[in-house]
């Protein structure tokens, strides 16, 4: 029998079945066994596939959808959203490279990070992707790979603008930043690159991340459209791609709720003609990874060992902070808080108890979830943790104490 068990804090878009979650379709005590144990993480293929037409059903037919690969660059996983989005948004030459080998066209590849070694442009330029410029020197190098290997590569323009992203998890715009080029120099540079080898493709301009807050969003969007047509006057070259950015949250911590994307639509749906007339030639999108991939992952270890110390159960697991630094707190939260985490194969059970799930490091960070109310646990017994589809194994020291990498699993 199927259940929902989102009333447990755990997630919506996963089912149990005789108290057993499943991912997929299929019981976590499988895929353990059929992985040759835990931890791992599992993914779900049919989430990120609804999120995307989730998207699409709200946003108009004209804004591309781009997926930042950086939240999830497993290659099985990259290749999914391949076949979904319409661009794939890398930061390293590695991650060129999955995109790639996944099967995504070098021209709907863009390439962003503040410091781009020579060695990564040139590999850049000889693929043909576009390639993200966070800086003059940036651009002089692009320049000279050009000259040197007679070829003109498509470079956008990443913009720090004067304004921010309010109340999200990360800012990445607004005052002094190491990403992209300030707003006032980007002038100066669109006249410089007039004179350099360099097809100019378009404008970047991210300005932050993880926000719920849907008018937050609206208001970014519109001054990021504001600000690009105003610097699209400076250039030489028409802009062919305006990428808006991202910063669509997803809901991990008690009492937030999902992103409201109506809002949004509706505001992109005013949007986007006055950008089609101010610039034609531009294909209009927004860049997300963690609202596309999030969701659609679960990070499982088994309880290893089970104490009591002075009144407080510990339940000690094969996994941790090395693994999933995100959920231990100790990746962008100032304030603690739990993930949805509940005992995998003990859903809907009455017996319940207050455990801390800790993992196997000698460090007292490796802290999972902290006196929540769980299904009274015993050695053997599986923890998922939900919301797990980003930032979570590429994000965390895996060669921290030097114990064994968890597997990764695409249902």
């Amino acid at each position: 029998m199927l259940d929902a068990f989102s009333q447990h804090a755990a997630s919506p878009y996963f089912e149990s079945r005789d108290g057993e979650l499943l991912i997929g379709g299929r019981s976590v005590s499988a895929i353990a066994a059929d992985l040759g144990g835990t931890p791992f993480y599992a993914y779900d293929r049919a989430v990120m596939t609804r999120k995307v037409r989730e998207l699409r059903s709200v946003l108009p037919a004209e804004v591309e959808i781009h997926y930042a690969m950086k939240a999830n660059p497993m290659p099985s996983v990259v290749q999914h959203f391949c076949g979904l989005v319409d661009g794939i948004d890398v930061a390293s030459a590695g991650e060129m490279d999955i995109a790639l080998a996944a099967g995504m066209q070098p021209d709907l590849v863009s390439f962003a990070g503040p410091g781009k070694t020579p060695a990564e442009l040139e590999r850049a330029v000889a693929a043909g992707i576009v390639i993200n410029m966070e800086s003059a020197l940036e651009m002089q190098r692009i320049a000279g790979i050009a000259q040197r290997v007679g070829r003109r590569p498509r470079v956008a323009i990443r913009v720090n603008p004067d304004f921010e992203l309010k109340s999200s998890g990360m800012k990445m715009a607004g005052g002094p930043k190491q990403f992209g080029v300030d707003a006032e120099r980007v002038p100066q540079i669109l006249g410089e690159m007039a004179t350099l080898p360099l097809e100019f493709w378009g404008f970047h301009i991210y300005s932050g991340s993880q926000n719920l807050r849907p008018e937050i969003l609206v208001d970014s969007q519109q001054k990021t459209a504001a600000l690009a047509i105003e610097l699209a006057r400076h250039a030489s070259q028409a802009v062919r791609l305006l990428n808006l950015g991202g910063g669509f949250g997803i809901p991990y911590f008690p009492g937030e709720k999902p992103l409201d994307l109506e809002p949004i639509g509706e505001n992109l749906r005013t949007l986007v003609p006055r950008l089609k007339a101010a610039l034609p030639e531009a294909d209009v999108a927004v860049e997300l990874g963690r609202y596309l991939v999030g969701e659609s992952g679960v990070y499982v270890c088994r309880v290893i060992d089970k104490k009591v110390s002075r009144g407080h159960v510990f339940l000690i697991t094969d996994g941790g902070l090395h693994h999933h630094l995100a959920a231990s707190g100790n990746f962008g939260q100032v304030i603690r808080k739990n993930y949805p985490v509940l005992i995998a194969n003990r859903i809907g059970s009455k017996h319940r108890e207050v455990a801390s799930v800790v993992g196997p490091l000698c460090t007292p960070l490796d802290l999972l979830a902290d006196r929540m109310e769980l299904a009274h646990a015993d050695v053997g017994d599986l923890v998922a943790i939900f919301q797990s589809g980003a930032y979570g194994l590429t994000a965390s020291p895996s060669a921290f104490l030097s114990h064994p990498a968890p597997r990764e699993f695409l249902t």
